[in-house]
């Protein structure tokens, strides 16, 4: 049925992305009228996604933990927060 060639590479995706194909699969599984292979796959799918967007937020709380306000009341710290680090 669906293969993982037919899916978006997880790591291209973005948090808002992701989360528009759970809230997908969401209320596709929750209509009740998907058959039961396909509601494995989908809640799999699920899970796999839910996973990625916990990671994505857990970098962003990351980063925004790393910004120190100035003296001055600006924003300071933010050479950290290159994305590929």
């Amino acid at each position: 049925m669906t293969s993982e060639t037919t899916q978006p590479d997880l790591a291209s995706l973005s948090f808002e992305e992701a989360l528009k194909q759970l809230e997908t699969i969401v209320r596709e599984l929750e209509q009740g009228n998907v058959p039961l292979e396909r509601s494995i796959e989908m809640y799999e799918r699920g899970a796999t996604l839910r996973s990625h967007c916990n990671s994505l937020l857990k970098a962003a709380e990351a980063k925004v933990e790393k910004i120190q306000l100035g003296q001055d009341g600006q924003a300071a710290g933010t050479s950290d927060l290159d994305p590929e680090n």
